[in-house]
């Protein structure tokens, strides 16, 4: 399948701020995305879908709308936005999106988790899969893989964005903060973090396992600037946010995007709990959680 257009994928120039495009395409893919979430970590009985329904919106805006990306892949990223997952758990919903927006074919999300596969439970590298720029789910190692990259654009002379997600419970990991400090500390201005704040993680609520207070007060402290997106699983919203994260670039500052969204989003018995962080759907739940999301681009 070849590489989809950057004027079919309605990404929107290369300046720091977007134009808002017709939402009706991307509501509607985003449906399909929570059925591609749904049939791959059923096919296998395993996998990550919460996380996964929760950051669909999220996906399907960054790289349908926001990122300037080339119509090609090619792995060292140059003169163009990147993206790193660090909750690299959160893989079907990464693996759908970029199959939708053109990098591998549709049809290999079939493939989730088998041996051999290039879709593994995390996303790696050395399957070559094309999107994928390193192996993540060692939580906590994202961030600082995106400063790395940051860096490099600005010893490069390049002015593209870093782009990175994380998730809140994935903070309570020590080397985060290490690389809070730093990235401020450095002025890494071409930085776009963004938390998934659904106050979930395996165990149970965040607040319950370890909480971690207010974390717009912390990354403030820190040095950084931080933009509030208060419903991320509203398309339109989520545009907006990331909008105005890219207009405080180039200030001096890292940006952190505390995104709050629903563990679970679009199917009404995975919602609000930690219960389906990392649990598949049976044969059942699965026709349920199809009915709540109607095919609208086509199944794989």
């Amino acid at each position: 399948m070849p590489f989809v257009p950057l004027s079919e994928c309605l990404i929107f120039g290369t300046e720091k701020t977007t134009l808002m495009p017709d939402l009706s395409y991307l509501e509607d893919l985003i449906v399909q995305v929570r059925r591609d979430i749904l049939r791959q970590v059923h096919k296998v009985n395993s996998g990550h879908p919460g996380g996964s329904l929760g950051c669909t919106e999220f996906f399907v805006a960054l790289y349908q709308v926001i990122m300037d990306r080339k119509d090609s892949f090619e792995m060292d990223g140059k003169g163009e936005d990147l993206f790193f997952l660090s909750n690299g758990h959160i893989s079907p919903v990464f693996y759908s999106v970029l199959a939708r927006s053109g990098y591998f074919p549709i049809e290999e999300l079939n493939t989730f988790r088998l041996i051999d596969s290039r879709l593994q439970g995390h996303p790696t590298t050395h399957e070559g899969l094309p999107g994928i720029r390193v192996a993540s789910g060692s939580l906590g190692q994202g961030i600082s893989v995106a400063i790395g990259a940051a860096q490099t654009k600005k010893l490069n002379n390049d002015d593209h964005l870093i782009y990175a997600l994380c998730g809140d419970g994935e903070l309570q990991e020590g080397q985060n903060w290490e690389a809070i400090m730093y990235a401020a500390a450095n002025e890494i201005d071409n930085l776009i973090v963004t938390v998934d704040r659904n106050g979930q993680q395996i165990d149970g609520p965040t607040d319950k396992v370890l909480p971690m207070g207010n974390l717009k007060a912390k990354f403030e402290a820190f040095g950084w600037t931080v933009i509030e997106l208060d419903n991320g699983n509203d398309l339109k919203a989520v545009i907006e946010g990331l909008n105005t994260a890219k207009s405080e670039t180039g200030k001096g500052k890292p940006v952190c995007v505390l995104m709050t969204t629903i563990m679970g989003n679009g199917v009404d018995f995975m919602m609000h709990t930690h219960d389906w962080h990392g649990k598949a759907p049976n044969d059942e739940q699965l026709e349920i959680g199809l009915a709540q999301n109607p095919e609208t681009l086509g199944d794989y």
